[in-house]
C-alpha cells in the first residue's frame, strides 16, 4: 500500500519554486514570505525590490549569525523575548530557523520561564498583535473574526481564557503570550507550517485589579465573565471553530482548574481537542517516571505516589498513571491505595464537605484512610511518613513546600526516591534540585518543571531534566493533524509517554536526567508523531495497515508533513 498523501496544505514544496503575486513593500511586509536581504538579484528584479534593500545579498546562514549577534547582545531575558518577537513579526522563516537550531538557548525565552514576565507586562511590550482576540461582545460573530485572521485553512488552534497563566494566575489580555509561544514550539519543535496555526485569546475580562487600574491595559476592561454567560460564550466559540476550520485540532491552554476539566470533558467528543496542562503534563511526567524506573531496574507496579496539589495538572497526571497501571494489570483497589493526593486543605477524603467533583475519583474513603493510619486533611509530612512514597509530585505553584523534614522522611522510606517539583516559573518550584539532592543525601532522581543548572553531588555534576510539555504536545498535535483525528484521548498520551521514555538514553539517565536534551526536540517529536499516528490507525482519516507496512506508512506521512524553515525560490505568478 502506498502511504496516503498527508503533507500539510499550504506548506511550500522545497523541490519547486513558489509562485507569488506580492511585490515591493507588500512582499517585505509579509513575514512568512519575507527574506530580508536574502532575496536574490533575480527576485529583486521580478518583485520590485531594488532600492528597498541594501545591495549585498546575504545567505540564510549569514542572517542567522547576524540575528544571534543581535539577540545575544541583550542581557535581559524580557528584552530578548521582545527582540525575538520582532524577528517573528518581520521574517518568520528566519525566526523559526533560529529557534529550531538553538532550542536549548531560546526555548526558555519564547516560552517558560521568560514568557511569564512577558504575559505580566504584555500591554507595555506589545508591538504587533498576533492571533485572534474574541470578547463577549463578539459572541454572535465568531466565524467572522476567525475568517479575518486566516488566509487559508487552519489545522491547529491554541486557545486560552487567560485565567491561569503558568503559576501566575489571571493575566487578562497578557495571556495571549502563551498560545503564541506554544505555537512557536509546534513549528520549531515539530515542523508544523506556521500559516496552518492560530493563537486565540478568549478575552472575557479579568479580576486582576492591577490590570484594570492600568490606563493602557490592552484587554476587555471588565470583571471576568462567569456562569451561564461564560458557558454560552464558549459554546459559540466552539461552534465557530467547527464551522470555519472543520479539520482543526484545538488545544485548550491555561484555563483555571475546574473550568479546564469541565471544558475538556464537555468538548472532547465535539471536536478533536485536548488540554496540554492536563494531558500533556500527565504524559511528560509518566514518561519521566518510566525512564527513571528503567534506570533503577524497577517496575511500575508496586510504586507509591504522593501528589501535593490536586488541581487539573495533578489529577491529569494521576489519571494517566492509573491508565498506565491498569495497562500492566494492576487491580483498581491496589491503584487506589497507591495514588495519594493532597490539596491546600490536606489529604483528600471523600467525606470532606464541599469536596470538588473532579477530586472525588482520588479521594479516600474512611476505611481506606484508616488502613493507612491517616485522617482526611492530614498534612504532607504525616502522609509521607505513613505512605512511604517512592514518587513525590508537586503542582502547588507555591515555593518551598517540599521542606527538609518532608524530603528526609521520603529518603528514609525509599532508597532511591523520584521527586518532581513541577511548579512554574522556577520561582514557584516546591524545592530546588539542589535542596532535593541535599536532603535525600544525593539519592533522589529529580526533574523539574522549569530549567535548572546541573548540581554537583560528591564531585560529580548531576544533570536536571526538565519535565517540559514541549516533549509531548508538538508530536501529539502533529500526529492528530496527519491522522485526521476525530478525537484525541488518553490512549494517545500514554503512547506518547512510553515513546518519550524510550528515547532517554542510558547516558542521560546515568547523569541524573530523566529526559532527553531539549535540543533533540525535533527528533523526539517526530518519533512521538509516528507512534501516535499508529495509535490513531489512520492517515487523513483513511485506515493504516498493520505491521511493518503501517509503520512505514506512518513514518512517510509524518515526514511529508514536517516543514523545515528555509527560503523557497520565488517566481512571479
Amino acid at each position: 500500500m502506498t502511504a496516503p498523501h498527508a503533507s500539510l496544505p499550504g506548506a511550500p514544496d522545497p523541490r519547486r519554486p513558489l509562485r507569488i503575486t506580492f511585490r515591493g513593500r507588500s512582499l517585505l511586509g509579509r513575514a512568512l514570505y519575507n527574506k530580508d536581504a536574502a532575496f536574490t538579484h533575480e527576485e529583486r528584479d521580478w518583485f520590485g525590490l531594488h532600492g528597498l534593500l541594501p545591495s549585498h545579498v546575504l545567505t540564510l546562514e549569514e542572517q542567522l549569525s547576524l540575528e544571534l549577534e543581535h539577540v545575544r547582545r541583550k542581557e535581559d531575558g524580557l528584552e530578548r523575548y521582545i527582540g525575538l518577537a520582532a524577528l517573528q513579526d518581520r521574517n518568520e522563516t528566519l525566526f523559526y530557523r533560529l529557534l529550531a537550531e538553538n532550542l536549548e538557548e531560546f526555548l526558555p525565552i519564547v516560552y517558560t520561564p521568560t514568557v511569564g514576565r512577558a504575559c505580566q507586562e504584555y500591554s507595555h511590550i506589545l508591538r504587533r498583535p498576533r492571533g485572534v482576540w474574541i470578547t463577549p461582545g463578539d459572541t454572535g460573530r465568531v466565524p467572522e473574526l476567525l475568517r479575518n485572521a486566516a488566509q487559508q485553512e487552519v489545522r491547529l488552534v491554541v486557545v486560552t481564557d487567560n485565567e491561569r497563566i503558568l503559576g501566575l494566575g489571571d493575566q487578562g489580555a497578557g495571556g495571549m503570550g502563551i498560545p503564541v509561544g506554544k505555537l512557536a514550539i509546534y513549528t520549531a519543535g515539530a515542523g508544523i507550517y506556521p500559516a496552518l496555526t492560530l493563537p486565540i485569546s478568549l478575552d472575557v475580562g479579568t479580576d486582576n485589579e492591577a490590570l484594570l487600574a492600568d490606563p493602557i491595559y490592552a484587554g476587555w476592561r471588565h470583571p471576568r465573565l462567569r456562569g451561564p454567560a461564560y458557558d454560552a460564550f464558549i459554546d459559540s466559540f466552539v461552534a465557530g471553530v467547527k464551522s470555519v476550520f472543520p479539520r482543526a485540532i484545538l488545544q485548550w491552554e491555561d484555563f483555571k482548574q475546574h473550568t479546564a476539566i469541565r471544558i475538556l470533558d464537555r468538548y472532547r467528543d465535539v471536536l478533536p481537542s485536548f488540554n496540554d496542562d492536563i494531558q500533556g503534563t500527565a504524559a511528560v511526567i509518566v514518561a519521566g517516571i518510566l525512564a527513571g524506573l528503567r534506570y533503577l531496574g524497577e517496575e511500575l507496579r508496586g510504586q507509591r505516589f504522593v501528589f501535593f496539589g490536586a488541581g487539573a495538572a495533578a489529577t491529569g497526571i494521576a489519571r494517566l498513571v492509573r491508565a498506565a497501571l491498569l495497562e500492566v494489570g494492576v487491580e483498581e483497589a491496589e491503584i487506589r491505595r497507591s495514588l495519594i493526593l493532597l490539596d491546600s486543605k490536606g489529604l483528600l477524603g471523600l467525606e470532606r464537605p464541599g469536596l470538588e467533583a473532579d477530586k472525588h475519583q482520588f479521594a479516600l474513603s474512611s476505611g481506606e484512610l484508616a488502613a493507612l493510619g491517616l485522617e482526611a486533611g492530614a498534612d504532607l509530612l504525616s502522609v509521607v511518613r505513613a505512605v512511604r512514597p517512592t514518587i513525590l509530585i508537586g503542582t502547588t505553584a507555591t515555593p518551598n513546600t517540599f521542606t527538609e523534614p518532608i524530603l528526609r522522611a521520603m529518603g528514609e522510606g525509599c532508597s532511591r526516591p523520584i521527586v518532581f517539583p513541577l511548579s512554574n516559573p522556577t520561582s514557584r518550584t516546591e524545592a530546588t534540585p539542589a535542596q532535593v539532592l541535599e536532603w535525600t543525601d544525593g539519592r533522589a532522581l529529580v526533574a523539574t518543571g522549569g530549567p535548572f543548572d546541573p548540581v554537583v553531588v560528591d564531585g560529580r555534576a548531576r544533570r536536571i531534566g526538565q519535565a517540559n510539555n514541549a516533549f509531548i504536545f508538538p508530536g501529539v498535535g502533529l500526529a492528530a493533524i496527519v491522522a485526521g483525528a476525530r478525537q484525541v484521548g488518553d490512549t494517545q498520551f500514554l503512547v506518547a509517554a512510553h515513546t518519550l521514555a524510550g528515547l532517554v538514553s542510558d547516558r542521560r539517565l546515568a547523569e541524573g536526567a530523566l529526559y532527553p536534551p531539549i535540543g533533540e526536540l525535533r527528533a523526539v517529536s517526530r518519533e512521538i508523531a509516528v507512534a501516535v499516528v499508529r495509535s490513531f490507525g489512520t492517515v487523513d482519516g483513511l485506515p493504516l495497515p498493520g505491521g511493518d507496512q503501517g509503520r512505514e506508512d506512518a513514518e512517510a506521512s509524518v515526514d511529508e508533513s514536517i516543514w523545515w524553515p528555509e527560503y523557497p525560490a520565488y517566481e512571479p505568478a
